[in-house]
This record gives structure tokens, sequence and C-alpha cells, in this order.
């Protein structure tokens, strides 16, 4: 045991000594960098490894090699108060096999950096303070490079003539720019957008001026639609759900919308989006009357679910 409680010392000083807020000083965070270099009790520091590893196998691994027993429901823990912090500092490489990888994936992985895993090789060495010092010169250039390799793998959206925001890389994404550049010139022409959400940090875009003016008052974006859109012309809202591994707007979200969206004075029209007719399919017993599909590779067609009118908001009797 001893030999366990030295490592997990040593990676907790070493994530104090690298800067990292204390927030991150924990047994957690040193549990993290362990595994990051699959660095085991009987191992010396010497002999610090790369290799690539998910959430989940670095709750196994601290469990099989340190005796440290993590309940599954922790894994945001790690992921969100860890290894965010970790990337964030040039620690860790977050997806460096596929930087454009989706970044809500279950294959989502972690490395350690080339120039972070040279130091941490060093640590009790002679050479540890001088490769520190060196180290901590160079890190916010480090931070900062790749921080533009990740920039450089969002998704481009336009979101007005000469205005473009990023979104996170992955499907849904994709999907969302089909919405806005393809759905919104076709079927509510001279729209505003309201609202864009992002699987990474949620707020991809907000006019939250705009929403207030039209009587909706949101304190929380958890339950937002993935696109919100204002047609200015008929007063309609337009409240779209890109689908691509979640489900469409179905009775229950439909009743959530309504909710959410009950003090809007511009009429709620309820969409849900598809990449394509495979995936469409899989949902069709699940989409809500009364609302409209669309499919981003069919994008000059809309399917209207029943209902007493094509495209345009219901008003309860």
């Amino acid at each position: 045991m001893k030999g366990k409680n030295d490592h997990i010392k040593a990676a907790h000083q070493i994530i104090m000594s690298l800067g990292l807020p204390r927030a991150q000083q924990n047994e957690r965070s040193a549990l993290c960098l362990l595994a990051l270099l699959n660095l085991t009790p009987e191992q010396a520091w010497a002999d610090a490894e790369s290799p690539l590893v998910g959430i989940t196998p670095i709750m196994d691994w601290s469990r099989q090699h340190y005796d440290k027993e993590y309940a599954p429901n922790t894994r945001e823990t790690f992921r969100r108060q860890t290894m965010h912090q970790f990337c964030d500092a040039g620690i860790a490489l977050y997806n460096p096999d596929k930087p454009d990888r989706p970044v809500n994936s279950p294959k989502a992985v972690y490395q350690i950096e080339p120039a972070a895993l040279a130091l941490m090789r060093t640590f009790g060495a002679p050479t540890w303070h001088g490769m520190l010092a060196a180290y901590l010169a160079e890190r916010e250039t480090l931070i900062d490079r790749y921080a533009k390799a990740r920039e450089q793998n969002r998704v481009p959206v336009e979101v007005a003539l000469g205005k473009t925001i990023t979104l996170s890389p992955g499907q849904h994404s994709e999907l969302i720019r089909a919405i806005i550049e393809d759905f919104a010139p076709r079927f509510a022409q001279g729209s505003l957008l309201v609202y864009v959400g992002d699987t990474g940090d949620k707020w991809g875009y907000f006019d939250s001026a705009l929403l207030t003016e039209l009587g909706v008052d949101v304190e929380s974006h958890g339950k937002m639609p993935d696109v919100v859109l204002h047609d200015r012309t008929k007063n309609w809202l337009l409240l779209v759900e890109s689908v691509t591994s979640h489900g469409p707007v179905d009775g229950k979200r439909h009743a959530e919308l309504a909710t959410l969206f009950s003090g809007a004075t511009a009429g709620l029209v309820y969409v849900t989006a598809f990449p394509d007719r495979v995936i469409m399919g899989r949902y069709l017993g699940e989409i809500a009357w009364e609302t409209e599909v669309w499919v981003a590779d069919a994008p000059s067609h809309l399917i209207h679910f029943d209902g007493e009118r094509f495209l345009g908001p219901y008003h309860d009797a």
C-alpha cells in the first residue's frame, strides 16, 4: 500500500507544481494523471507511458491498480472536474487520434501531452526542477497551440450575413448547420436566429433580448430546443430539434416545449429535423401529431404530421 500511496501523493504534488486550481488538487485528479501515464505502483516515474484512455477506463484502472472505487455516476465528475482542466492546461490532449470525434461520443479518449510526458518522466530525478521551470515557461504557448488545433475542428455555421459561429464537431452540429443554412431559407425566409445549442458548451448562440421581447423568460437552457427561429413576417417561433441519436418532438417533448414557451407572444411551430430518412424511419412511431418533420438529405420537402394546417402554430381552444 505504501507504494500506491507514494505515487498518489507524488501525482498530487505534480498537479500543485503545475499550478492547477485547488478544485483539481485531490486524489481523483492524481489518479487521472497516473492513469494517463499508465503508471502502476511498482513502476518508476521514468517508465511513464502515453496510452489513449477514456473516462470509464480511467476509473476501472484506478480500481484495478490503486484499489480506489468510484461509483459509476461520478463519471461526469471525472470528465468535468478533472479532465476538462487537464486539457485546458495543456497537460492532456482530447481525442488526439480523431480530433473531429463528436464531443459527446462514448469513444472519446485522452492522452498525456508529449512535453508533459517528458516532464513527468523526470519526477524525483535531479533534472526535475530544471525541467519543471522550462516546462512552465513554455506552457502558455502549448495551451495556445492546442486551443487553435481544437478550434480548427469546429463546425462553422453562418447565422447571419457576415456573422459565423462555430460548434463542436460531430453529426449533431452538421445537422444544426443544415437547419440554419438550408431549412430556414426555404421554410422561414427572413427569419431571425434566436438560439442555437452546442453539445460542447450548450450556448452556441443566444439572442436573449429577442426571446425576452417575445415574452419568453428562459433561466435555464437545459430544456431548450436545438434551434429557435423567429419568423418576423408571420410572427412564429419555430422550435427545431436536431435528431441524430436522441429522440424527436414526441408527445412528452411537445408538452415540455409548450410549457417552456407558454408566455410567447408568437405562434409556436414544432419541427423535428433528421439528417436522412433512414434515421427518421427509426422514430416515425414517436413523432407527435401537429408537428413538422424536415430531412436534410431532401431539403426542399417538409413532412406534416396531421392537424388542420400545414406549417403553422396551433392554439388551444
